[in-house]
């Protein structure tokens, strides 16, 4: 015969079943190892037709609990911007006047209770170290966002540019291909906001040369003392800023809209990018919106290549007309982006190797005795 199973409310019901019965209570609590009192409490209950269930210990006030309309108020926040945690709500909701907004983790209690928050999305939250340029305008980061179709069936593919100092989204262009785009948005932002020093971008074939050439964007760039600077092939992270900025566009708006054509997709990124700029808190500025902080640049852009005189000592040589340049007894591809321009060649202080040099800057390496092209790597001189 097996064992009987007994439900803690089973031994309840036989307890008092006996309470009922005996003359002789104390014995019986000591049978059921329980007190007199708790013992009481279970006959009372019983008599009162109650069940013999544990009840809930929820006090029947609650005078700390978040008021209904504030909890309302925060569900509303975050269905309008998903992508929003609970800093960046809270902080929001006190910029539009808003009295008595609780504490952050009260916020992502109530979210959590709205099932607001998934718990794949809670365990990508891993805190990681970010580099971050002193001043305003040291730093533009840039990238095309992954492309998305509309309406009527064809791509978007955005370019959007960042500061890196203060996360303001320079410009958000919309475009039908990557092709030739890029430098006319740069002069747009250029003529708006100024000019960095340095705009940082991957490896693309619209901001990188391929293999050893370069690219008309990084002559543009530095035709106007601009550093272009790339991050390391297959390695993201370098551009985390302006990644971050393209998953917040991705959840804030892109994941819930279908645009009827480009028009009105670009009307909805500029949308967008205001809210962003403007009334969107960010943690890593203490939680001010990147337009309280960021500083138009002072450095003025003419659209005007000026003429560039090489510092004297040193040979300077015209590229030829297939982009080549011929210094001592080498013949050396340099790149057709530099056709009918003139670079200098100085001897490298560190070593053996010659350096070509473009107007302010080092664009490659030699070595010496055979010619052959060490790296190609722009920095300043």
């Amino acid at each position: 015969m097996p064992w009987e199973c007994k439900t803690v409310e089973k031994q309840r019901l036989e307890f008092v079943t006996k309470a009922l019965e005996t003359n002789n209570f104390s014995a019986l609590c000591r049978e059921y190892e329980i007190t007199r009192k708790t013992g009481r409490k279970w006959v009372d209950r019983f008599k009162q037709g109650l069940p013999l269930t544990d009840m809930s210990r929820r006090p029947l006030c609650s005078p700390n609990k978040t008021p209904d309309d504030i909890e309302e108020l925060i569900v509303s926040v975050r269905f309008d911007n998903p992508g929003w945690g609970d800093d960046k709500i809270k902080i929001f909701l006190e910029n539009q006047g808003y009295k008595n907004i609780p504490c952050p983790r009260t916020i992502t209690n109530i979210l959590h209770k709205h099932q607001l928050i998934s718990e794949e999305e809670s365990l990508k939250r891993k805190p990681f170290k970010r580099f971050q340029k002193e001043h305003c305008n040291d730093m533009w980061q840039t990238d095309f966002k992954g492309e998305f179709l509309t309406a009527d069936n064809r791509y978007c593919y955005p370019l959007t540019i960042l500061d890196d100092s203060s996360r303001y989204s320079i410009k958000i262009a919309c475009f039908p291909n990557t092709k030739n785009v890029v430098i006319n948005a740069f002069k747009q932002a250029f003529y708006e906001f100024g000019m960095p020093s340095s705009v940082l971008s991957d490896n693309g074939s619209q901001f990188a040369g391929f293999k050893h050439g370069f690219t008309m964007f990084e002559k543009f760039l530095m035709n106007n003392d601009i550093l272009p600077i790339h991050c390391r092939i297959k390695h993201p992270q370098t551009q985390g800023k302006i990644e971050r900025f393209h998953g917040s566009m991705k959840r804030e708006l892109l994941n819930h809209n279908l645009f009827k054509n480009l028009d009105y997709a670009d009307k909805a990124l500029q949308e967008w990018r205001t809210k962003y700029n403007c009334l969107r808190p960010h943690e890593a500025l203490g939680n001010k919106c990147p337009a309280d902080v960021y500083t138009h640049s002072e450095r003025i852009f003419a659209d005007k290549v000026e003429p560039f005189e090489y510092e004297p000592g040193f040979k300077a040589i015209k590229v030829n007309s297939w982009g080549y340049v011929r210094f001592q007894n080498f013949q050396l591809y340099l790149s057709e982006t530099f056709i009918n321009d003139y670079v200098q060649f100085r001897p490298n202080p560190n070593n053996d190797s010659f350096l070509v040099c473009y107007r302010n800057f080092v664009i490659a390496e030699y070595d010496s005795s055979s010619g052959k092209r060490i790296h190609r790597k722009i920095s300043r001189l």
